[in-house]
């Protein structure tokens, strides 16, 4: 009796093994990862600076610049006082005055030398060039960086504000135009009350806020 329970036993463990073994063999094994896939190689370019309207580069600036599929020919450069950056292999390049499109414009054609179809892109990684000066009668006189739109009242209130002997109805913009300083009048008794407000006019780069 016991030698016919061992039989039955082994024959019923056989058949079960039978029955498991094509359900495992069906299991689809993982795919291993690709990296074929959209977009694996596509080059990823650094973030850049939130670029006011009608910029053009300047002195001080820091730039990216990327000459697809060539490193040697790519760098980040800081604008000299010059006007001009230096890249490897195209050593310098006049940079002031241009928008970001127009350089890479001139990068791709220095590079023709080097590189057949040259594809440039510049980004602007800092704005350092575009400045406003403060002097006089408030909290944080000095220079201050114009990275985005501001009038007078704003970078008063950004340079902690006037002191208490200031003349508030007698502050002045000085700014150059076409090689003669312009005086532009502001009085800040009347901005604070709502009163004569397009005399609270947006800063541009190079201008002084004087505070006497």
């Amino acid at each position: 009796m016991i030698r016919r329970l061992q039989i039955v036993f082994l024959l019923g463990s056989a058949f079960g093994c039978a029955l498991v073994g094509p359900v495992t063999a069906q299991t689809p094994a993982q795919a291993p990862p690709t990296t074929d896939a959209p977009g694996a190689q596509v080059q990823a370019l650094p973030k850049g600076a939130v670029l006011p309207e009608g910029y053009v580069i300047g002195p001080e600036d820091v730039l990216s610049i990327i000459v697809w599929r060539e490193k040697e020919l790519s760098a980040d450069v800081v604008v000299r006082p010059d006007g001009k950056i230096s890249l490897p292999l195209l050593n310098d390049v006049q940079a002031v005055g241009y928008t970001p499109e127009q350089l890479a414009e001139v990068v791709e054609k220095a590079a023709v030398k080097y590189v057949l179809n040259s594809d440039a892109t510049v980004i602007v990684k800092e704005i350092r060039s575009r400045k406003v000066f403060v002097l006089g009668e408030v909290a944080r006189p000095g220079a201050f960086p114009l990275t985005t739109e501001m009038n007078v009242l704003q970078l008063i209130a950004s340079v902690g504000g006037l002191l208490p002997f200031a003349n508030e109805s007698n502050i002045m913009v000085l700014r150059t135009e076409n090689g003669s300083e312009r005086r532009i009048r502001f009085n800040y008794k009347e901005v604070i009350q709502g009163k004569n407000l397009k005399q609270n006019i947006l800063l541009q780069p190079g201008d002084t806020v004087l505070v006497r």
